[in-house]
């Protein structure tokens, strides 16, 4: 884990920030996700006709691995120092595979960039989570987040 301040942040840009912790989806999460979205979409919340589907199982939904990406990060960076930190937003996403029940997922994270913004540092990562054993990342994401010190 790095661990900055809201000062140092701009020595990270261009940096490889390494691998968060594994974390497990399984169905109680993919169901609560559901529950909290009102996406109950039968390939994530139905085993036995998922079991028939196209994935062979329920699949997280792409947002549940994409909303993993804060509390993983805090395995990779810690930022100290800080009033308060937000999420900005996201540049770009994508879900290039599924994320079967019951898998383990890691987020690796990439610096791409970090300005100044009023009162503030915005850092733009560049962020893969993967599910362990998969051919292709489950989810590419551009985010950004706004730290104020």
């Amino acid at each position: 884990m790095i661990t900055v301040t809201v000062d140092d942040l701009p020595t990270l840009a261009g940096k490889d920030l390494g691998y968060s912790r594994w974390v497990r989806v399984d169905q109680a999460k993919i169901d609560q996700f559901a529950d909290a979205t009102d996406d109950h979409q039968w390939i994530h919340v139905d085993p036995v006709r998922a079991k028939e589907g196209p994935f062979g199982g329920t699949i997280a939904h792409g947002y549940l691995t994409l909303s993993l990406a804060p509390g993983l990060l805090q395995s990779v960076v810690k930022v100290e120092g800080m009033k308060h930190g937000v999420n900005y937003g996201c540049n770009k996403v994508r879900f290039p595979s599924p994320v079967p029940v019951d898998s383990d997922v890691r987020l690796h994270a990439a610096v791409a960039g970090v300005e100044e913004v009023g009162g503030g540092v915005q850092m733009t990562l560049d962020l893969t989570i993967e599910a362990r054993d998969a051919t292709k990342p489950a989810c590419v994401a551009q985010v950004v987040y706004r730290y104020f010190a």
